[in-house]
């Protein structure tokens, strides 16, 4: 669902008001925080889908740091997991799910948390995901609504996800693309911000299903800043720029542009394909943070000490009460 659906459907709802419920789904943040003490605060989200590779196993370590993803995002901690899903039994061997929940367990474990339970139904489609619940001190939590003026704009994975599995889907993408899309969405956040939160990190969120260009946006009007952005720096997954040049983008980049249209000023002649990749949706992205410009340099150094693809992709201006983007 588009952004812009998405937020016709959630705003009309009567969510109950807590002062316990520090961020929730008014607030478009990745997950919900609910303070329990002083010092101690759950990290609630949800995600699921269909699987985006052949290989069950490597679909649920996709789907399962897909997931963990959102409490990253929030600067917390995963200790739980309930598994989410839908199965044809009818149509797909047991051992396809079997296969899947054991891919999602290998990240589940890497990440420190615990399987706990979850729930199955019949379905005509095969889906997949996870419920985590994360730990977090009530005002340490990472927002996407404060960030500031000058803080450099860091992302820690390539993008193109989207495009080569659109890709792989025709059956032009090889093996080495597959292993690189795998590779890359199975990887948890867990590191980056494990690195990331030594620093002054004033806003962050992981970049999915809205592309980068959405998420961005997401951070400019939360923080109602203005967001300069640097096409010309971001990297790209194997083959990603031939497929976009050859048509091969997913559908959801479309709405990702058609979302982002009014809030987006082309202050420079970007090329074609350069906007393209910035709307193409991530599954299992990587995050995106605010950061302090006299630790930029020294947070993205250590980053790509660590083997984590990270790059600059802009700052962040002056206010802007209706939240840009310039590119």
């Amino acid at each position: 669902m588009a952004p812009c659906e998405l937020q016709e459907v959630l705003s009309p709802l009567k969510v109950l008001k807590s002062k316990n419920v520090l961020t929730d789904i008014r607030k478009s943040e990745d997950a919900g925080v609910y303070k329990i003490s002083d010092d101690l605060a759950l990290v609630q989200t949800v995600d699921f889908f269909p699987p985006i590779v052949d290989s069950p196993f490597d679909f649920g370590m996709i789907a399962a740091a897909n997931s963990l993803s959102d409490v990253y995002a929030m600067g917390a901690r995963p200790i739980t997991a309930m598994n989410i899903v839908c199965f044809p039994s009818e149509e797909l061997d047991k051992k396809v799910l079997q296969e899947t929940l054991e891919g999602a367990l290998d990240k589940i474990n890497e990440a420190g948390a615990a399987l706990v339970g979850g729930h199955t139904i019949d379905d005509d489609s095969f889906k997949y995901g996870l419920s985590v619940t994360g730990l977090v001190h009530p005002k340490k939590f990472l927002k996407n609504d404060s960030a500031k003026t000058f803080d450099k704009l860091i992302l820690t994975k390539p993008l193109g996800l989207g495009i080569v599995a659109t890709a792989l889907k025709a059956k032009i993408a090889g093996k080495d693309d597959e292993e690189l899309l795998i590779k890359t969405a199975s990887t948890l956040n867990k590191y980056s911000i494990e690195i990331a939160k030594k620093f002054k990190i004033s806003a962050c969120t992981d970049v999915t299903g809205f592309g980068l260009m959405g998420h961005l946006l997401e951070i400019a009007k939360a923080s109602k800043k203005k967001l300069l952005i640097n096409l010309q720096n971001i990297k790209t997954i194997g083959n990603t720029i031939s497929y976009v040049k050859d048509g091969l983008i997913p559908s959801g980049a479309y709405k990702n542009r058609d979302f982002c249209k009014n809030s987006v000023i082309l202050k420079t002649d970007i090329e074609r394909h350069l906007l393209d990749i910035a709307y193409d949706p991530q599954t299992s992205g990587g995050l995106i943070f605010a950061i302090d410009k006299n630790d930029a340099g020294e947070c993205l150094k250590e980053l790509q000490e660590e083997g984590i693809p990270a790059f600059f992709v802009g700052e962040v201006g002056d206010n802007d009460n209706k939240g840009i983007l310039e590119i």
